[in-house]
């Protein structure tokens, strides 16, 4: 067995691998820092030597980061992992609030991967399809999709031989 483990792993389960989303998709969390430190920067420009203004440059660049660190907890705590019985999507949707989807290997058709576009070929992100009996899992922006492409596609020939 893997030294690896998650909460709610069966005890026959093997961890295979575990991936995200490219960690541009935390990107309004940057948008957001930038415009903050924007907004702290004007009323210094429009009250120059007023030192209350330093003060409230300071609270919107801390007001940015927070969002920044907000958009980056999002995306941390958003994962996939594989095992050789199942791939489990795990979606943080707030501070509190998380979504759990489990979906057999067994139940698995077919796996697609697409690169649309030149920018996700520059950054090397993609979208996996996994197409089931019931529906498909449309897992966008992942990063390095060949590779997860590839993982998938032996997991799922493993379980279905």
């Amino acid at each position: 067995m893997s030294e690896l483990a998650f909460d709610g792993q069966r005890e026959d389960e093997e961890f295979l691998f575990l991936f995200r989303r490219h960690i541009l998709t935390a990107r309004k969390g940057v948008g957001f820092l930038i415009v903050m430190i924007i907004l702290g920067i004007l009323p210094m420009f429009m009250w120059p030597g007023d030192l209350r203004m330093f003060w409230v440059f300071v609270l919107m660049v801390a007001l940015g980061l927070l969002g920044m660190g907000y958009s980056y907890m999002l995306w941390y705590f958003s994962y996939y992992i594989v095992t050789d019985q199942r791939i489990r999507q795990v979606v943080q949707r707030g501070i509190f609030k998380k979504t759990v989807v489990d979906l057999g290997l067994d139940k698995i058709q077919s796996v697609s991967m697409s690169v649309p576009g030149v920018m996700a070929g520059i950054f090397g992100y993609g979208t996996i399809l996994i197409q089931t009996g019931v529906g498909d899992l449309v897992i966008s922006k992942v990063a390095k999709p060949k590779t997860i492409y590839n993982k998938l596609q032996n997991a799922s020939e493993r379980v279905n031989k």
